[in-house]
């Protein structure tokens, strides 16, 4: 029987190859958590990252965003050298690690120059950040958008070709928006279609990224259920995310989007950075682990030594 990430170590997750690493995800059936944390702000635990504290609250996956990979910054990690900044995140999480890079659009991008989402050169998805980002260990490379920076569909297509061309054999791809990411008619259902579907995944994505029901107007249980059968159907594993700052809302509020994501069939559930600033409210995260996979497999993930 293959190995799930249910059941897997901390050791067993971080050493996984690609081609186990999309086994156990498949094998999960449907109960994979990952939170996106942000590293270049003040941790909410001051002294402690913000992807040590999502961990802790049962996440699998740590995802970064506004993750520079040539000048790499995280907050109260320990000082070591540029290039070993992922996998210290790993050692001291004991979880998978992605990165998120953005084919953005400068013109769009440059009206966010004064604020934190301001664009750095390690953080836009070329083939050079993609390689390095695969050689310090990341797990998964997610394409995508943050809000504002005018990433659109054909864009992350395009990256996304260029980048599974040089290292699509090493590494998990993954590509879509969790919001319009500041295209005008690429909002509400536009956001991602079977069109872009079927793109991504001639382009080389393993695993295609849309919004979670209830997350962005107009996005409903069942057309995100279509979607991801479709995606399914050409052999792709889905994340469906919440990237609306809904993961600062209540918790019966969460539970809600987790249940209506576990309907749509999805592999990977992903909760956003942005309860406050820099992660999720941390009882979200462990509500949403809680509603997909019950106590059991929370307190297990959340207990487990890192040294195992």
């Amino acid at each position: 029987m293959a190995q799930r990430i249910l059941n897997m170590t901390p050791q067993e997750m971080t050493g996984l190859t690609k081609d186990e690493l999309i086994s156990a995800i498949a094998g999960n059936e449907g109960r994979m958590l990952a939170s996106e944390t942000i590293g270049i702000t003040v941790p909410l635990l001051t002294d402690v990252t913000n992807a040590e504290f999502a961990a802790s609250m049962g996440a699998d996956l740590i995802l970064l965003n506004m993750f520079d990979v040539q000048e790499p910054k995280i907050m109260a990690l320990p000082k070591v050298e540029k290039t070993e900044t992922v996998r210290e995140v790993k050692r001291l999480t004991g979880r998978l690690v992605g990165i998120n890079l953005e084919p953005v659009d400068d013109a769009a991008a440059s009206e966010n120059a004064q604020t934190m989402w301001a664009m750095s050169a390690g953080r836009y998805a070329t083939v050079e950040n993609a390689v390095l980002a695969q050689r310090m260990g990341v797990d998964m490379i997610v394409l995508t958008g943050n809000p504002g920076n005018g990433v659109s569909n054909e864009a992350i297509t395009s990256s996304l070709r260029a980048i599974s061309n040089e290292i699509g054999d090493k590494i998990v791809l993954a590509a879509g928006k969790m919001h319009a990411a500041g295209v005008i008619g690429e909002g509400g259902e536009h956001i991602i279609t079977r069109e872009d579907i079927r793109q991504f995944a001639e382009a080389g994505a393993d695993v295609i990224l849309m919004p979670a029901p209830g997350t962005v107007p107009g996005i409903t249980t069942e057309y995100i259920r279509s979607l991801v059968s479709y995606a399914h159907s050409l052999g792709k594993l889905t994340i469906t995310a919440i990237g609306t700052s809904q993961e600062g809302a209540d918790t019966d509020t969460v539970k809600r989007i987790a249940i209506e994501c576990k309907m749509t069939g999805t592999d990977i559930h992903h909760i956003g950075d942005s309860g406050y600033v820099g992660m999720a409210l941390p009882e979200n995260i462990m509500a949403y682990s809680v509603a997909i996979r019950g106590i059991r497999h929370t307190y297990h993930r959340m207990a487990q030594s890192l040294a195992r």
